[in-house]
């Protein structure tokens, strides 16, 4: 049974609908199948006997334990064609996972791991598919053209982790930078109020769980690193250099040197925190400069000719009623 093109034009509609509500109705039935923990506990008292059942089911190994099982043992053997030659490479990319939030030790294989993955499937998939193509059209999927579509889908798949990294770097960095100044305000507060830096910190994670989640969860590893007996200087140094953020780093410099000579802690603060603060208002006022001159393109293509025909059009059709029988009398 052989497909032509307006079977295929009819198919590929077809099995995109099926795919999304495929993936629609799973994702209802995971969302329906949630109850609370109130209406659990409800069940329970109406029926003892459901909360030891319960309970068997929750001790019985899962099938989410089982594919983390399977994930963990599939992981080193896909990502040892891209281990890192060198131990610096290792430690250049331990601190690009870290600057996006990722911090364990399996990191590393797993990152390498999932872009070899990303790898395979882009070659099957655009191989799959570009054969499907070519012998529609009656070619060979060993030619020149259809060979560099394959590899140049397959490259484009294998740095889909890349982008990912990046962009969770990038958003991870500027929630930083965005609540640094609250944090420094509450840390001078906390200094002024006559607590030491680490418990200050401390505080500061505490309070900031809800507003400035990742600025929270940097503080508290940092209180965590003091509290295991690192000294202050190589958990700040440390600091800036997992967060990737200039101003954290800025910040690290000024608080070891402020705890070296003996200076005011809550001073130096401050003076970051206004610095921190003018510096965000210089990059909200340079955007706002720049929002006139990116407003030219939508403005030059899509508004401009449709004012364009609003105005002009009535004049335009007056004069095609009027001018062209009188000239056409004329004549």
């Amino acid at each position: 049974m052989s497909f032509d093109a307006s079977q295929m034009t009819y198919l590929v509609p077809i099995a995109a609908f099926g795919a999304v509500a495929a993936i629609a109705w799973l994702v209802l039935d995971a969302f329906s199948r949630r109850s609370s923990r109130a209406e659990e506990r409800l069940d329970e008292f109406r029926d003892p006997l459901l909360r030891k059942q319960r309970e068997a089911q929750a001790n019985k190994p899962s099938s989410k334990a089982a594919v983390a099982e399977l994930l963990s043992k599939a992981t080193p053997a896909l990502a040892k064609p891209l281990q890192p030659k060198s131990e610096e490479e290792l430690d250049r990319l331990r601190l690009r996972l870290t600057q996006a939030g990722f911090r364990s030790e399996s990191a590393p294989t797993f990152f390498l791991s999932l872009k070899f993955a990303f790898l395979v499937v882009g070659f099957f998939v655009s191989g799959g598919t570009v054969a499907l193509l070519q012998r529609m059209a009656g070619g060979s999927v060993f030619e020149m053209s259809a060979l560099m579509k394959i590899a140049f889908v397959s490259l484009l798949a294998f740095f889909i982790p890349e982008l990912l990294l990046k962009l969770l770097s990038s958003r991870r960095k500027k929630a930083i930078f965005l609540g640094l100044p609250d944090a420094l305000d509450l840390l001078v507060v906390c200094v002024e109020a006559g607590l030491g830096l680490d418990q200050a910190m401390r505080r500061v994670s505490e309070e900031m769980k809800r507003s400035y989640p990742v600025i929270a969860e940097e503080f508290g590893l940092c209180n965590l690193q003091l509290q295991m007996g690192k000294s202050r200087k190589e958990v700040l140094e440390a600091l800036g250099q997992r967060t990737g953020v200039e101003d954290l780093r800025s910040l690290a410099s000024i608080l070891i040197q402020a705890d070296k000579f003996g200076s005011s802690i809550a001073q130096a603060l401050r003076v970051q925190s206004d610095s921190m603060r003018t510096r965000r208002q210089q990059i909200a006022e340079e955007k706002a400069a720049k929002t006139a001159v990116k407003l030219i393109f939508p403005l030059v293509i899509f508004i401009f000719p449709a004012i364009f025909v609003v105005l002009v059009g009535p004049a335009a059709i007056t004069m095609v009623r009027e001018m062209f029988p009188a000239m056409q009398g004329g004549g």
